[in-house]
């Protein structure tokens, strides 16, 4: 049995009365499904769109909504006293105000001004009220005492309006919950800072059909973009392929297939960012000619049996070349990533020292890649090279923890001070 399973970590899951309320039964399974002991804490309205039997099916545990309810057990102290983290999904605009205000008249809000261990909001409502000037200052008060009330996405909201304001899909919820748990509060201190980011693989065309790519799903790049969006940053992504990841809440999101349109899209945002994190794994090579049909297979055909190739722009050693003229401002941070493998010479954090020495970035996250490593998976962990010759080790993680643990060492760099 795995650490996780001996010792399940007890969370709240607490639900208000928002259309978005269906959303967490899928927040609940997946939590359940890692090993959490999850207990559902609804308001009576929530109970208006979900029914109780649904709660207690899923988590395993009955529901309760009222401080009257169990008084022998003190209910209402000890769910928030056990606790080691509480998310509430949806959070509508009326839960964040009794929040704010230290209501404390049923089991729900009962329970969060008891606790003392993470509180997650995940804000769901109609953009307008959203963006209410209450609705905002009640955010602003719940992040200052230490409460983390994450960005909500943008998208369909209920009947035909699209606006920020949606709830963000249980998966990304469920991994941000992982990251306070992990001890990763996620303040709301990046607010006015601009974050560019690349992310995923990029693809070279040889013919309309076959492409020259790479086993990099995007995820290691859209968990710092999720990351640096809760704490604050205004944040863009270029992404290449990334297996339709949902776009983490409040980054906004270029697409790009090839190195070359990576590099003009990096070029075109560069100069305005504060922070520049390569995180897409770049073609190295592209084929030199592209045909404009599908090339066959024959005897008579060789196209397919030897392909030339050339090289790549080089983003990173070309946007770290770009500071360093005064093309983008001095302090700006760029972070690179290396995906290596050892060899017969050296061991791929070697290989990794010798390309930051090349590069010239501030930072650089050293993965160790192979079958069935990095590449694809949930997890991650490595080496983060600084340009003072510090490793630090990172050790094995959601790829959200690995986002903020590298989130927390540009925190340290003495330019951002």
């Amino acid at each position: 049995m795995t650490k996780q399973q001996q010792s399940p970590r007890r969370i709240i899951v607490g639900v208000s009365g928002g259309i978005a309320a269906y959303k967490a039964c899928h927040l609940v399974r997946d939590l359940k499904e890692a090993g959490d002991d999850v207990r559902v804490v609804p308001t009576s309205n929530a109970l208006n769109f979900v029914g109780a039997a649904t709660f207690e099916a899923l988590s395993g545990h009955p529901v309760a909504t009222s401080v009257y309810e169990a008084v022998d057990q003190v209910q209402h102290v000890r769910l928030g006293q056990e606790a080691d983290a509480i998310v509430i999904a949806p959070a509508t605009a009326d839960l964040m105000a009794r929040l704010v205000a230290g209501r404390a008249d049923d089991l729900l809000t009962a329970t969060v001004l008891v606790a003392t261990c993470p509180v997650i909001v995940a804000p769901a409502m109609h953009t307008e009220m959203w963006l209410n000037a209450a609705t905002q200052a009640n955010v602003d008060t719940l992040r200052s005492r230490g409460i983390i009330v994450l960005e909500p996405a943008h998208g369909r909201l209920t009947g035909t309006d699209t606006g920020p304001g949606r709830l963000p899909e249980a998966g990304q919820i469920a991994q941000l919950v992982r990251v306070a748990l992990a001890g990763h509060r996620l303040p709301h201190d990046w607010a006015g800072r601009t974050v560019l980011i690349t992310a995923g693989g990029t693809q070279e065309n040889l013919d309309p059909v076959r492409f020259l790519g790479n086993r990099s799903s995007g995820r290691q790049g859209f968990a710092l973009a999720e990351i640096a969006a809760h704490r604050g940053a205004q944040v863009t992504i270029i992404a290449g392929d990334t297996e339709d990841l949902p776009v983490p809440s409040g980054a906004v999101v270029e697409k790009v297939t090839s190195a070359r349109e990576m590099a003009a899209s990096v070029d075109k945002h560069a100069g305005s960012a504060d922070v520049i994190i390569m995180a897409a794994a770049v073609a190295d090579f592209r084929p030199k000619a592209q045909a404009g049909a599908k090339l066959k297979k024959g005897a008579d055909d060789s196209a397919l049996a030897s392909i030339e190739l050339v090289e790549n722009p080089d983003i990173l050693a070309t946007t770290v070349q770009r500071r360093s003229a005064g093309e983008l401002a001095a302090s700006t941070l760029i972070i690179g990533f290396a995906a290596e493998t050892g060899d017969e010479r050296l061991s791929a954090l070697e290989h990794a020292q010798a390309k930051l020495a090349r590069k010239g970035c501030d930072l650089l996250m050293c993965n160790e890649v192979g079958t069935g490593k990095v590449f694809g998976q949930s997890h991650n962990q490595g080496w983060l090279l600084a340009a003072d010759g510090r490793v630090t080790e990172i050790p094995e993680g959601s790829k959200h923890a690995v986002a903020a643990e590298i989130l927390a060492a540009v925190d340290d760099l003495a330019s951002l001070d």
